[in-house]
C-alpha cells in the first residue's frame, strides 16, 4: 500500500512529524502537470451520511460533563494515527470520550477536537475537525493521507454539524481560538478522564440499543466459527482459521473485533489471555472463544462460551462446566440495584470454592478458602467489568464508584466465573488436567433486577451441545 505523496504535508503522528521516505514514485511538479490535475473533477457534492443515532445522548452526556467543570475550558482530543511500522499506521480508533461526548464512531477524522467554551450561563462546545480540501487545492491530490483523490471522499463539517448538532470549525481554527483560553483541562489531567469515565457507568436507552445490536452480531460470529468447526481442524492453526471466521462476520455485520479474540482449545483454554491463537483443534477437547463484535458506533459486545468440540462433553468437562455455570447463575442473583458490584463477584466466588472443595481439591473448610482466596489459584480474574465504548470500560472510575460501587439500572457489565486447570498443575487430579471453561454474558442492570443481554446464546451444558451438534450438520 502506498501512503506517501511528494507534495503532501509531512504526517504528524504521536505527535511527532515523521520524514517522509525519498525512495518511492513522487508526483511530477511541472506546471501544465500540477495544472492538469487541478481541472476537470466532477465528485458528487451530496451530504454525507453520518450515522447520527446517538445525537441526543451525546448532548446528555456533554450536559453531564459540564455539570462538573462549569468555569473551565475542556479540550476532549480525538487522538492521532499511531504508527504500525515506518509509514504504516493503525486504522484509526478515536479516544473513547471523544466518540462519547459527539456520538461519533468509526474512523472519522484523527486530530479532531470537541471544546467546551465556558459562557456566562452555560457552555458552547465546538467540533473541530478537519475538513475536506477543496478541490482546486494541491492537497486534494498531493496529500495522501487526507485528499479525496487518495482515501475517497470525507464529510463536510456541514455533515458533521448536522449528525452532532454541534457547531463545528475548521481544525485550522483551532489554535487561535483556544489560545485566549485560561483554565483549560485536558484528557491528560486525571480529574477530567476520570469523570468522563464515570459518565460512562450509566448507558442511555441509545446505548443500550448499540450494545444489542453488537451482541446479536456477535452471535453470529459464534455460529459461524462452530460451523467451521471440522474444517478447522484440517489447518495447523486451525485457531487462527477460525479467529479469521469471526473477523469476518465481526467486520461485515459490525465495524470490528472490540477486542483481540482468544480461541482457545485444548489446553490453551487454561491461559487466560491466550491470543496467540497457534493450535490445533480436536475432538475430544474443548474450544474457548472469547469474542465481541464493534459496532460502528463502536460500542462492543463481550462474549465467551466454552464448547466441547466434538459436540458432547465428557463426564469431567460437563463437571467443571455445570460448577462454573452455577457460579455465572449465583452471580446473576446479585445483579440488581442497590446491591454492590463487589457482590456479584463474591457470590460466583462463594460457588467456585465450595465447588472445589467438593471436587476434592481443596481440603479445608470454605470459610478458610475464602478468607486465604486459595480458590483464585484456579479463577485468577474478576468475575466482571463494566462494559461499554471500551471492552473494559470506565477503568478510571475509582474504587468507591467501580468495584465498591453500587449498582444502578442502566449499568452494563459482563459476569464471566472460570475455571482453568492447567497440564502441569500436580494440585489438580489427571481427570481434569487440560480443562479450560469460562462462561461470559452480558448483563444489563434494570429497574428490579437485570437483563442478560447475551441470553440467546445457550448457555447450559445440553443447550451447548445441542448447539454445536446442530450447527455442524
Amino acid at each position: 500500500m502506498s501512503h506517501y505523496s511528494d507534495n503532501g504535508d509531512p504526517k504528524i503522528a504521536n505527535s511527532k512529524t515523521t520524514l517522509q521516505p525519498q525512495n518511492r514514485s513522487r508526483l511530477p511538479v511541472d506546471s501544465k502537470f500540477l495544472q492538469m490535475m487541478k481541472a476537470n473533477w466532477q465528485f458528487d457534492t451530496k451530504p454525507k451520511l453520518i450515522d447520527s443515532s446517538l445525537k441526543s445522548a451525546a448532548k446528555i452526556h456533554r450536559d453531564e460533563l459540564w455539570s462538573n467543570f462549569s468555569n473551565q475550558t475542556l479540550v476532549i482530543d480525538a487522538g492521532s494515527l499511531k504508527v504500525r511500522s515506518n509509514d504504516t499506521d493503525y486504522k484509526f480508533r478515536p479516544a473513547s470520550a471523544f466518540s462519547h461526548l459527539t456520538g461519533l464512531g468509526q474512523d472519522y477524522d484523527p486530530e479532531a477536537k470537541l471544546v467546551f467554551y465556558p459562557t456566562n450561563s452555560s457552555y458552547t462546545a465546538v467540533l473541530y475537525i478537519r475538513p475536506p480540501y477543496d478541490l482546486t487545492s494541491d492537497k486534494f491530490y498531493s496529500n495522501s493521507y487526507y485528499g479525496e483523490f487518495w482515501i475517497g471522499s470525507r464529510p463536510k463539517l456541514i455533515d458533521f454539524a448536522n449528525a452532532t448538532g454541534l457547531t463545528t470549525k475548521s481544525l485550522s481554527d483551532y489554535a487561535k481560538d483556544i489560545k485566549s483560553q485560561k483554565f483549560i483541562l485536558t484528557l491528560q489531567d486525571p480529574q477530567l478522564l476520570e469523570v468522563t469515565d464515570q459518565l460512562r457507568l450509566i448507558k442511555l436507552p441509545e446505548e443500550i440499543k448499540q450494545l444489542k445490536k453488537a451482541v446479536a452480531v456477535t452471535k453470529k460470529g459464534f455460529e459461524a466459527v462452530i460451523k467451521q468447526l471440522d474444517k478447522a481442524k484440517l489447518y495447523d492453526r486451525a485457531e487462527r482459521y477460525l479467529e479469521g471466521v469471526f473477523h469476518q462476520q465481526a467486520i461485515t455485520l459490525g465495524n470490528q473485533e472490540g477486542y483481540e479474540t482468544i480461541v482457545a482449545a485444548g489446553h490453551h483454554a487454561t491461559i487466560l489471555h491466550w491470543i496467540r491463537n497457534t493450535g490445533q483443534i480436536k475432538d475430544g477437547e474443548l474450544l474457548l472463544l472469547d469474542a465481541g463484535c464493534e459496532v460502528d458506533s463502536l460500542y462492543t459486545a463481550d462474549i465467551t462460551r466454552t464448547m466441547p468440540i466434538s459436540g458432547s462433553f465428557s463426564t469431567a468437562q460437563k463437571d467443571i462446566y455445570n460448577l462454573v455455570l452455577k457460579a455465572a447463575n449465583a452471580g446473576f442473583t446479585k445483579a440488581k440495584p442497590g446491591n454492590k458490584f463487589i457482590d456479584v463477584h463474591n457470590a460466583a466466588m462463594r460457588e467456585i470454592a465450595q465447588g472445589l472443595i467438593d471436587l476434592g481439591i481443596l481440603k479445608i473448610s470454605l470459610d478458610e478458602v475464602l478468607d486465604k482466596q486459595l480458590h483464585r489459584r484456579w479463577m485468577c480474574h474478576g468475575t466482571s467489568h463494566h462494559l461499554g465504548i471500551d471492552v473494559h470500560d470506565c477503568d478510571h472510575v475509582k474504587k468507591d464508584g467501580y468495584i465498591n460501587g453500587t449498582l444502578k439500572e442502566g449499568m452494563v457489565f459482563t459476569i464471566e466465573p472460570g475455571l482453568y486447570f492447567k497440564t502441569f498443575d500436580n494440585l489438580i487430579p489427571d481427570i481434569y488436567k487440560g480443562i479450560g471453561i469460562r462462561i461470559e454474558d452480558d448483563v444489563l442492570i434494570t429497574k428490579n433486577g437485570c437483563e442478560n443481554l447475551s441470553q440467546d446464546f445457550p448457555r447450559d451444558a445440553q443447550s451447548v451441545e445441542n448447539w454445536v451438534i446442530n450447527l455442524k450438520n
